[in-house]
């Protein structure tokens, strides 16, 4: 599945790439960009990060038409801590553009794609992301990695690295990582399950910021993912499916 997602972000690596050997360069973006961890941090234990994601792999179209607009406000008129931004377009119908169009309600925003490539990183910096996903293992080695946390803190980004396994912890802690987020999907079979972050919890050191994500639909798991030690959880499916999505939130979130 993660090399169907390299192949997918291919085209747009050579188009900055192109870009860059031409002389141009995003420029850093110079408006608000609100602290991801302050905001988590506040929120936290068990802060939500709601998803804004029209598709996905497992699923196909989660809502037709959906307005990143009026989720901005829903979240963050709910209870989110921050709102995390699918801007990958063949699986999960997303745009960059989204960042801009979520960012009005001022709450952090974390790009959320497959990030292979230092000219992403500065295309994320030149958005009102607040924070960028980098998958563990979609990168070469622990140099590679350590070179993308480090080129997005630089512009002020939040560097959240996702984890799969034991190898993908061992490899974001040698990079320098402090934001562990733990995905729960079984990357071959699509299933989540919540014993993923039950076991990784585990192993949470002093000064990390942990984010439990995938699989969580209910107020019980959100306080259950607190109680073991999640700064956070990462809420995406369920929102996008639910009939009422700022009701569901506030559910999850404890607003209701």
């Amino acid at each position: 599945m993660l090399n169907k997602f390299r192949e997918a972000k291919q085209l747009e690596i050579d188009s900055l790439r192109k870009s860059f050997m031409e002389g141009h360069l995003p420029a850093v973006y110079r408006g608000d960009r609100p602290s991801f961890v302050d905001a988590i941090k506040t929120k936290g234990p068990g802060a939500v990060i709601a998803e804004f994601k029209p598709a996905s792999p497992s699923k196909g179209v989660l809502r037709e038409n959906a307005n990143p607009l009026d989720f901005a406000d829903i979240y963050a008129n709910n209870g989110a801590a921050a709102i995390s931004v699918l801007t990958e377009h063949q699986y999960f119908g997303g745009t960059p553009d989204f960042l801009f169009m979520m960012s009005q309600p001022g709450i952090p925003l974390l790009r959320k794609d497959f990030i292979l490539d230092p000219l992403q990183v500065a295309m994320t910096a030149s958005s009102p992301a607040a924070a960028v996903l980098l998958v563990a293992r979609m990168c070469d080695d622990v140099t590679h990695l350590a070179q993308m946390v480090e080129l997005a803190r630089m512009p002020g980004l939040s560097p959240v690295v996702e984890i799969f396994d034991q190898a993908d912890l061992d490899m974001a802690r040698a990079a320098g990582a402090d934001i562990i987020q733990v995905n729960n999907r079984n990357l071959d079979t699509l299933e989540t399950s919540l014993d993923q972050s039950r076991n990784f919890i585990k192993q949470k050191q002093e000064g990390e910021l942990w984010i439990c994500a995938s699989g969580i639909s209910k107020r019980a798991q959100v306080e259950e993912m607190a109680g073991l030690g999640f700064d956070a959880v990462l809420v995406g499916t369920c929102l996008m499916e639910a009939d009422n999505p700022g009701e569901k939130l506030a559910e999850l979130t404890g607003a209701k």
